[in-house]
């Protein structure tokens, strides 16, 4: 199935209006608002939050109880799975779902190179090895054609595939889901930057055996730390309930609240501690009931961006598509058209008082997986490019209008004072 994506071009929408007790600049800041710091990220809570807090405050339980299970049972609801479990991270999630598919020491997953260190340091904590595939150039998500290519050279040894909605653009997940079931391989969805997002008629994190979401600060919904895995298999969910919290098979709440007040636990597993605290779940219930609104708001934001840069020849613009997160706004650098580089042009943000950043660096050329497999640079060229081009605008739902212009004119103005001689305008 094709990918309706719009290339890397403009798009156009109703801009929706902002949701209710969420911060953001006053009408009369304008001008306070446009000589002060625009940061890359900013999360978006409002006194609901704060209730939610002091309520689990006041009810002397604190860590994993009947709040957790509140949220688990919202989101699955929400996103139409049979389980989810809140934990401590994505990264957490990620890690309990692959040890519960049994991975072993020299087994392989496939995965991007292009993405935040959490994908591939899970595998290794498993004793398994990533095998990087090289990702699309339009849309920096993985290539589904380059990932049945190779699994058709060499199939053996790969128990899972982790592809990551970077940016929050879903990835083909029509072409992967094929993959992976030519091949009997589960999908394991990274869905840490795409909540929510629905992508043929489902949630992203639902296409495959699990998916795992991040609640990170400057994520689409936050708990400040925290993540969410959810899936139907109810022996996958099972086992990673148990590991979440150090392999016991009885957690405090269900102890210390059973009618009995029974204390008793067997430990039946060598697990780890990866379980959310009820302070963290009261902040993502009442962020779970925004979602949809604060996804409207970045993509407002999103679509300010794209109308606004849309005459910049020195840039490439992202991908848009019917369904998108937006959680960040990646715009690609032409190096020939202008005389400085990636670095040098997040610098000109800085001193504008303009946030910015880099999604990613590709883990290829970070020096462990470049020592420990013996990568060269060349190895993935698709993402060593546009990982050389990438910059992240500030995008977040409380981004007013005159901070979106103001970081429009900025990326204008440093593109035309950096033009080379030759394309300068007589």
């Amino acid at each position: 199935m094709a990918n309706p994506i719009n290339r890397r071009r403009p798009g156009r929408g109703r801009l929706p209006g902002r949701i209710p007790g969420s911060a953001g600049h006053s009408p009369g800041a304008a001008g306070r608002a446009a000589r002060a710091p625009i940061p890359f990220a900013r999360p978006s809570v409002g006194r609901e939050e704060e209730r939610a807090i002091v309520r689990v405050l006041r009810s002397g339980w604190l860590t994993t109880g009947r709040v957790t299970a509140e949220f688990e049972a919202a989101f699955a609801a929400y996103v139409g799975t049979g389980h989810a479990l809140a934990v401590s991270s994505a990264t957490a999630g990620l890690h309990l779902a692959l040890e519960a598919l049994k991975l072993e020491p020299d087994d392989e997953v496939i995965t991007t190179p292009y993405t935040f260190a959490a994908t591939a340091e899970v595998v290794r904590y498993t004793g398994a090895h990533p095998r990087f595939i090289d990702i699309e150039e339009d849309t920096l998500n993985i290539d589904p054609a380059l990932v049945e290519r190779s699994l058709e050279r060499k199939p053996a040894r790969v128990k899972a595939i982790i592809p990551v909605h970077i940016g929050g653009l879903p990835c083909a997940m029509g072409a992967l889901t094929a993959v992976s079931a030519r091949f009997g391989i589960p999908l394991v969805e990274d869905c840490a930057h795409a909540f929510p997002v629905r992508a043929g008629g489902r949630h992203l994190g639902t296409h495959g055996k699990v998916g795992v979401y991040s609640f990170y600060a400057n994520k689409t919904i936050t708990t400040g730390e925290g993540g969410m895995a959810v899936t139907d298999d109810g022996a996958l969910a099972a086992r990673m309930k148990v590991m979440r919290t150090h392999g016991i098979d009885r957690e405090s709440w269900d102890r210390y609240t059973s009618p009995d007040n029974s204390w008793q636990y067997r430990i039946v597993a060598a697990g780890f501690k990866y379980n959310l605290t009820d302070i963290a779940s009261a902040i993502g219930i009442e962020q779970l009931k925004k979602a949809e609104a604060l996804k409207a708001l970045r993509t407002r934001a999103a679509e300010r961006y794209l109308r606004g840069l849309a005459g910049c020849d020195f840039l490439e613009l992202p991908a848009v598509h019917p369904e998108h997160a937006w959680h960040l706004f990646i715009v690609l650098l032409k190096p020939d058209r202008l005389t400085i580089g990636r670095d040098e042009f997040i610098s000109e943000l800085a001193a504008r008082s303009i946030g910015a950043s880099v999604h990613y660096t590709p883990l290829h050329v970070m020096p462990y997986y470049r020592d420990a497999y013996g990568y060269p640079p060349e190895d993935f060229p698709v993402a060593l490019k546009q990982s050389l081009a990438c910059v992240s605008l500030p995008l977040y739902p409380d981004l007013s209008e005159e901070d979106s212009e103001r970081v429009i004119a900025a990326v204008k103005a440093i593109g035309e004072a950096r033009r080379p001689p030759h394309l300068r305008a007589p």
